[in-house]
Formats: C-alpha cells, structure tokens, sequence
C-alpha cells in the first residue's frame, strides 16, 4: 500500500474530533473503500472506545476518514469521527 499523509486539515480534524492519525491509517488499509464525492474515496470502521467523550460514556468510536490516491500516496483530507 502506498504511504499515508494527513493534511494540515485532516491532521487537526483528528485532534478536534478524537481520533489518532494511527486509527485513521488503520481504517484505511484494512476497510472497504467507498467512493465519495469529487472524486474522492471513504471507509469506515468501528474501534472498542468503552470511555466519556464530552461528557457523555460511550462503547464505539467509527473513524471515517475521506481520502484520495495520488500516483505515490494516499492524502487524507478529512477525518469524521462518531460516537455510539
């Protein structure tokens, strides 16, 4: 697989929304890919979180990070994280 990049966006989404840049590269080189939009490509997936995020317990954390493929790296764009 190619190498990962997070762009300036992406590698500050992940802070705001709680996510790590290895979840992130995880989702990516082990999800099924989905096209997006503008060209783009997504994929998501599901890690044990069993913790409060914003005051609030929650067992799930789903990374969805929204990528695209250069001829010699994957650049992320941004980064969705969700809590369930």
């Amino acid at each position: 697989m190619k190498p990962i990049r997070l762009s300036g966006h992406a590698r500050e989404m992940i802070g705001y929304r709680g996510a790590t840049e290895e979840e992130v590269k995880e989702t990516i080189q082990t999800a099924p890919w989905q096209p997006a939009r503008q060209g783009r490509w997504e994929c998501r997936k599901n890690f044990d979180y069993g913790r409060d995020w914003n005051g609030k317990f929650y067992t799930t954390k789903q990374v969805h990070p929204i990528f695209v493929e250069e001829s010699d790296e994957m650049v992320v764009i941004t980064v969705y994280v969700y809590y369930f």
